[in-house]
């Protein structure tokens, strides 16, 4: 990593911190063997950096400096406290990191936080705890960042974590990749968590930012070693959803960084190296006929990004392409963006019907888009009042800055 000698020291630390923190706790957890202690370690560390680099200047390798403070650390931590008998073995593994040793070699496929994800996308978890684990120890999200994502309170989120590394511990899980043969039973889970991963960079949860770029590139990131690992269809599916969404990032939000509409998007900022590699990841996958949810989500994105203009999108095809969807993936939400789709096809009303379904039934109550799409349904279609109260329920589940301003103008355009 390049280091900037006349930048400050706490911009610096910060800078680090952002990027590397996630990457040097990885490597910790492989060389400590205990999430906790890795954490308690990179803490550590950066409270070393803060104290010695005003002094002595930011190394040439801040990554490996960091990881070898926090080895030490836990080193330290260990004697002190007695916490584990076979102090041997934790000083035996000192070796594997040098002081300037860049252990951390983003081009090797047995890359830290690959294992990591896998480990945490383990079978022996609940599917809800390899989310919450993944989040919270690959991406970095807080407790609280992830029980909103999801709806949960944050002490049973926090509890599922806890027992999620408590399960790693007693069971012995082992940190690594596994074997190939025992790869395509894993995939799905590492799948969904990574497409999780993404949608919190895409789309962020709550704070003043649409977007976070470091959680939607390491998404894609480990998706591309994924893609190495394990070239299946779903896999490029994944890979391509996700590069044909953040094609767009820089034309969903404006200077000042308030919410744009894809049909108001400035479709010259779209990034057409990642639309031309997205469409022929998706067209791979179609053609490998073993093609799932994600590559049918990927297609779906290629008609959007292939069109010259909004207003050319083949909404016909995207309909289709949802039917098909819902037969391989039925869920509320698949449903609710057919709906979306149909009211551009076949006008608002249509799409109308279709979203107060899908909201009678239950399961989209507090669902923020739902309430925001019929909003815009009911507002295309005259239909004030009702979409000042749908606007009002999407206002009341929405935390992100840049969308609560922008329902807040929705709203206020339609007068009392």
């Amino acid at each position: 990593m390049a280091t900037d000698p006349n930048e400050p020291i706490a911009a610096a630390l910060e800078r680090i911190y952002r990027s590397e923190s996630r990457r040097v706790l990885s490597t910790l957890i492989r060389l400590l063997g205990d999430f906790d202690l890795a954490e308690e370690a990179l803490h550590e560390a950066f409270r070393a950096a803060l104290e010695q680099w005003p002094r002595d200047g930011v190394p040439s390798n801040p990554r490996a400096w960091l990881v070898s403070a926090g080895r030490f650390k836990a080193i330290d931590a260990v004697r002190r406290n007695a916490r584990f008998s076979a102090l041997d073995d934790l000083e035996a593994n000192g070796h594997e990191i040098a002081a300037e040793d860049d252990s951390a070699n983003d081009e090797e496929i047995e890359d830290d936080r690959l294992r990591l994800i896998f480990t945490c996308c383990h079978p022996a978890l609940a599917a809800d705890a390899q989310v919450a684990l993944t989040l919270r120890e690959v991406c970095g999200l807080t407790t609280e960042e992830i029980a909103h994502a999801f709806l949960t309170p944050v002490p049973t989120l926090a509890q599922r974590i806890v027992r999620a590394k408590g399960k790693i511990r007693d069971s012995r899980i082992p940190y690594a990749v596994p074997q190939p043969q025992e790869l395509a039973e894993r995939l799905d889970s590492v799948l969904r968590v990574i497409y999780l991963v993404f949608n919190e960079g895409y789309s962020a949860s709550a704070g003043d930012a649409i977007t976070r770029h470091d959680l939607s590139a390491e998404a894609i990131r480990l998706a591309r070693l994924l893609a190495e690992l394990l070239p299946e269809a779903e896999v490029h599916g994944l890979l391509a959803l996700m590069l044909l969404h953040e094609s767009r990032r820089a034309a969903r939000t404006t200077a000042e960084g308030e919410l744009v509409l894809l049909e108001d998007q400035d479709r010259s900022l779209w990034d057409r190296a990642q639309i031309a590699e997205g469409c022929t990841l998706v067209e791979q996958a179609l053609a490998s006929r073993r093609f799932g949810p994600y590559s049918l989500q990927a297609a779906i994105a290629a008609v959007t990004a292939e069109a010259p203009c909004f207003a050319q999108t083949d909404w016909r095809e995207i309909v289709g392409l949802y039917d098909v969807l819902l037969r391989v993936e039925p869920s509320p939400v698949v449903a609710l963006n057919r709906a979306v789709a149909v009211a551009m096809r076949d006008g608002p009303s249509a799409g109308l019907a279709l979203v107060d379904a899908l909201l009678a039934g239950g399961e989209l109550h507090d669902y923020r888009f739902a309430h925001a799409a019929r909003a815009d349904m009911c507002r295309r279609l005259g239909r004030n009042e009702e979409a000042r109260e749908a606007y009002r329920q999407a206002l009341a589940l929405t935390r992100q800055g840049p969308e609560q301003r922008f329902l807040a103008r929705r709203l206020a355009a339609l007068g009392d």
